[in-house]
């Protein structure tokens, strides 16, 4: 069996056929008059009408009988069989066909549609053109590879075969545009901020570094875009959102790709019990659009989106799953728990951040159904407003074990939200490289005066994971963030 640049070889010879016949087997426009799915919807019509239409596509398949060959090929909307016979185009452009194509290649066909004796709906080919030479030929068993990554190295190959793959990014694109729909028709206006920033802030993550020649400046690119989505709200913006990329330079597993998809929106004047109302409404929402219905089976498990969802403390669901009495412990003693827990923290986390490692790992895989989190403890979330002494007025919406919303009433005070980034940048000296930087620039925006205000981020990637029960992030992001390969010396 001849190898792959064997194989290569032989269709460069192709390729320099066709040229030295002065074919172009690259031309710049086609004269396409339907899509494939188009013809099939119109089959009946059209084939009455005995009218030539012209179909483009990918050849799939090449089945020659003699004086009579099939062909499958497909466009960007369906596929369909085409019909090649010696007597219909004349044995000089039949035995050329067979001479120059290969499968893989695209093809301009025109002809009449026929009912084939098979009964499948037929192009019965009467002439043809190329569309584009390919020079390496496709995997034959392209969707069965067991060596899952090298579908997502090659993606491209995988949306060829893998029509359930296709659906996936159909199916993320619907809700993506769904979401923003919905945003829209609740009087929310899309805006837009800097990638690019010279502090990184709005979560505690690593950053992604880089160096901007033009200043002789680093700047790194944002894990959020919070703070300047807040100093718009300071400007006089009411209800804002944005949705895009975000970096952070940490693992890489299931749930999480270093750019990954976020949309954060900011509503001045409400606070985080009217956000939680919204959140669980707009998801029920855009469920329904996307599937007819309010359920959607992920994993083993049908989950209903109906609101409203269950909220639960989080110092009762810790308690329940962990039995840690965080109110009555120490950070000493949570980072004795963690320890006795099998749980990894980093160096320099403050017992909030040890807590919330332990409810990963103890408690969030117990819940199933969309079930808000509520009322973290102070110096969980550095930037939401308390809701009391030792809680903090925020939310977290957990679905089959994922966390998917982060949410809460924005702290608005800037001598507090001053003494929270003085605590963060304790702990980031004493180790802990996800702390929390202090922006002043930021601070000052604030000294202004914000408006009371509700925040929330949502990972679309997640939601869209979740809604097309998917297991990992990868499957629904194009091209996923990959280890290269290593090189065979």
């Amino acid at each position: 069996m001849p190898n792959i640049e064997e194989l290569r070889d032989n269709r460069l010879k192709k390729l320099n056929s066709l040229q030295g016949r002065a074919i172009d087997p690259f031309p710049i426009s086609t004269k396409r008059t339907h899509t494939i799915a188009q013809a099939i919807k119109d089959f009946t019509k059209i084939s009455k009408s005995k009218k030539e239409i012209v179909l483009v596509g990918r050849v799939m398949s090449i089945r020659r009988h003699g004086a009579i060959a099939f062909i499958n090929f497909m466009d960007g909307t369906a596929k369909i069989q085409g019909c090649l016979r010696i007597d219909t185009m004349g044995e000089k452009s039949y035995e050329f066909f067979f001479d120059h194509f290969d499968m893989g290649d695209f093809i301009e066909a025109q002809g009449s549609l026929i009912t084939s004796k098979t009964g499948e709906k037929t192009l019965s080919i009467s002439d043809y053109k190329f569309l584009a030479k390919s020079l390496l030929p496709l995997p034959e068993k392209w969707h069965g590879l067991q060596d899952i990554e090298e579908r997502y190295r090659k993606r491209y190959l995988d949306l060829i075969f893998n029509i359930e793959q296709k659906e996936r990014f159909v199916l993320r694109s619907k809700i993506i545009n769904n979401i923003r729909e919905y945003m829209v028709k609740k009087g929310f206006m899309e805006v837009e901020t800097p990638i690019l920033q010279p502090l990184y802030g709005g979560a505690k993550a690593r950053p992604f570094k880089t160096h901007l020649n033009a200043f002789d400046m680093d700047v790194f690119l944002r894990v959020a875009p919070e703070l300047y989505l807040k100093r718009l709200i300071v400007g006089g913006f009411e209800k804002i959102f944005e949705l895009g990329k975000c970096f952070r330079n940490e693992g890489v597993d299931k749930s999480h790709n270093p750019d990954f998809t976020m949309m954060e929106f900011y509503w001045a004047y409400a606070d985080y019990k009217e956000m939680m109302k919204y959140i669980e409404t707009m998801l029920f929402d855009i469920v329904k659009k996307v599937y007819k219905t309010g359920k959607v089976t992920i994993g083993d498990n049908v989950v209903n989106f109906k609101p409203p969802f269950p909220r639960i403390e989080f110092n009762d669901l810790l308690k329940k799953y962990a039995h840690i009495e965080f109110d009555e412990m120490n950070r000493d003693a949570m980072a004795a728990k963690a320890k006795e827990l099998g749980v990894d923290i980093e160096k320099g986390s403050g017992k909030a951040e040890i807590a919330d490692e332990i409810y990963k790992k103890y408690c969030r895989p117990q819940i199933i159904q969309p079930t808000f989190i509520i009322h973290h403890p102070l110096g969980f979330q550095t930037l939401a407003k308390r809701k009391n002494e030792n809680r903090l007025a925020s939310i977290q919406l957990i679905i089959a074990g994922t966390e998917l919303v982060n949410a809460f009433s924005e702290l608005n005070d800037p001598v507090e939200q001053k003494a929270r980034f003085d605590e963060q940048q304790k702990l980031f000296k004493q180790g802990f490289s996800e702390a929390h930087q202090s922006d002043q620039e930021f601070l000052e925006a604030l000294e202004y005066g914000m408006p009371p205000c509700a925040g929330c981020g949502i990972g679309v990637d997640r939601l869209i994971m979740l809604l097309t029960n998917s297991t990992n992030l990868r499957e629904v992001i194009p091209f996923p963030t990959m280890k290269p390969k290593q090189e065979i010396i």
